[in-house]
Formats: C-alpha cells, sequence, structure tokens
C-alpha cells in the first residue's frame, strides 16, 4: 500500500450542492423574491456595491456569487481573515484589466469584511467611488459597529435571515434527490428525524446538511435515517449553542461604552439618551456612541 499516494478528497455535502443560478437559491424571499429591493435592482441592471449582514450557513457568499453569474459580472474574493491591502489592490488591477480588455463589471467579495482594521477599509472607498469594482461585504456582526462610515455610506445594507422551516425542508429534499447529493443511497428522512435535524440547525444551512451528510454515513442504501443516528449526529451542536450564547453575553457586557439597547441598530440622539424606545443612558462621550444624531453615515437599512 502506497501511504503517500493522493485520493482525490470528496467536496462536503453542502458545497456539492451549492445553486446554479438565483432560482435555486434557498431562502432570503424578503430579498430575491419577485418585486422585492435586490431583485428588482438585479432585473434593472443597477448593480451597487452592498453589506450581507447575517448569521452564519444563510448563504452569503453562495449569493454573491449568483449575482456575479446574472449580471456577467468578474467575480474576486478576498478574505479578511487572510488578505491585507496587498491584496486589496491586486483585486483592483484585476478589476481594472476585465474593463479594459473585456468591458466587464468586476464584483469584489470581501468575507468577514468586519475583521479589517480602518485603513484596510478605507483602501476600498476611491475604487468604489470611481466604479472601478463593485463591493459586496459579508459580515456577521453589526456593521453599524463593526465598518466604517466611509464605507457604509457607499454600500446599502441587507439583512439576510436565518433559513426558516419549509427552507430546510427544501434543502434536504434537494439533498436527497439529486445524484449530486444523496440521491444515489436512496435515503429518506422521516418527520422525527427532520425536526431533530432543524433544531440542531438552528437556522443554519450548512450545519443541515452537515449533520444530515453524517447520519447518512451510519444509515444503510435504501433505508430511512433513524432519528437515533440524527441525535448521534447532532449532539456537537449542544455545544455550538452553548458557544454561541456565551459570545452573545460576552459582547454584551463589552458594550459599557455603548449605548445598549434592545434593537441590532442603536442610534444616539445629541442628549446622549437612547432614542431606541429603552431608557438606558450612554455614559460614554458623543463620539462612542455608534450613530450620533445627525450623522450622515447611517446605511441604508434593507431588512
Amino acid at each position: 500500500m502506497d501511504l503517500f499516494r493522493s485520493e482525490p478528497v470528496a467536496q462536503p455535502l453542502a458545497a456539492r450542492l451549492r445553486p446554479s443560478n438565483l432560482d435555486e437559491y434557498v431562502g432570503q424571499e424578503h430579498l430575491l423574491a419577485r418585486g422585492k429591493p435586490l431583485r428588482e435592482a438585479l432585473e434593472q441592471g443597477a448593480l451597487h456595491s452592498m453589506i450581507f449582514w447575517g448569521p452564519p450557513g444563510v448563504g452569503k457568499t453562495t449569493l454573491a456569487r449568483l449575482l456575479a453569474q446574472f449580471c456577467d459580472a468578474h467575480f474576486e474574493t478576498v478574505s479578511a481573515v487572510l488578505a491585507g491591502v496587498k491584496e486589496i489592490r491586486q483585486a483592483v488591477e484585476v478589476a481594472k484589466q476585465q474593463a479594459a480588455q473585456y468591458g466587464r463589471r468586476t464584483i469584489l467579495f470581501v468575507d468577514e469584511v468586519h475583521r479589517f482594521n480602518k485603513s484596510q477599509q478605507d483602501a476600498f472607498l476611491p475604487y468604489v467611488e470611481d466604479g472601478t469594482l463593485i463591493f459586496i461585504g459579508a459580515t456577521t456582526e453589526n456593521p453599524s459597529f463593526e465598518l466604517n462610515n466611509a464605507l457604509l455610506s457607499r454600500a446599502r445594507v441587507y439583512v439576510l435571515k436565518s433559513l426558516d422551516e419549509p427552507a430546510l425542508r427544501k434543502l434536504v429534499d434537494r439533498a436527497l434527490s439529486e445524484e449530486r447529493g444523496l440521491g444515489k443511497h436512496n435515503l429518506q428522512v422521516g418527520d422525527e428525524a427532520f425536526k431533530m435535524l432543524m433544531a440542531a440547525a438552528d437556522g443554519d444551512g450548512r450545519r443541515m446538511l452537515n449533520f444530515l451528510e453524517n447520519a447518512s454515513d451510519l444509515a444503510e442504501d435504501g433505508s430511512e435515517i433513524a432519528s437515533s443516528c440524527c441525535k448521534a449526529c447532532s449532539v456537537t451542536a449542544v455545544g455550538a449553542s452553548i458557544r454561541a450564547a456565551r459570545r452573545s453575553m460576552t459582547r454584551s457586557r463589552r458594550c459599557t461604552n455603548r449605548c445598549v439597547a434592545p434593537t441590532p441598530m442603536p442610534r444616539c440622539t445629541g442628549s446622549r439618551v437612547c432614542s431606541t424606545g429603552g431608557a438606558t443612558r450612554c455614559t460614554s462621550p458623543a463620539a462612542w456612541c455608534a450613530w450620533p444624531a445627525k450623522t450622515s453615515a447611517m446605511p441604508t437599512l434593507v431588512p
């Protein structure tokens, strides 16, 4: 046996089931259904810079790729975890070449954009301003707190929601029916097993498909995925939920220098009193408040 022989690595189920067009995209009907804001902008050819704000596994990266395909634009991607100003400049050069040689627009997708510091975020501004590239950023954090006002004023913020039960059911049905999914195994998911998978996924489509793939590995071909298999695969979700709750509590404790309010988009008036319906008073200088009263950088938020 050759220990050093490289074997092809199979893609995860979530990667194999990526939609090839907008009609196959699951979820976010409040943005992509007929007559909704993003769909109307796409059909009219009014592609613009935008920021996708939503939890993990709701299709932010997939949607950005589909927008580039729909608009026949060149797609460049940068991860804020690994990249810096050098990678931004390289993407800008590619965008200029695409425009000069092929007359194509370029979409620059920045994943985890909130991880860029202020100077790195400012590096996008002149190229977004003159139309060299169309900026699409994805973030799981509130852009009001994590992104620069100058960048927010040049982009429209779209809120992506967690996937609901019909969307998750559609994902499972597609995974079980399509050949690139689990269709060749002729597996079935009962109502009880689906409810257990849905509870473990908690609105995360990627997590849902990962649990489904793990459960299928434990089941026999042509059989129904039993609840016991789903339970075995979703044990790790308990730890993930506990960690998410701890992160949420940590963020709320960190906000001692900002207005703590029940809404995700807090805003302060000149008197430093939160105007979000709560009686919480901001004890920090007005410069620390997320949104001063007369700021011109309040993003356009599409819920």
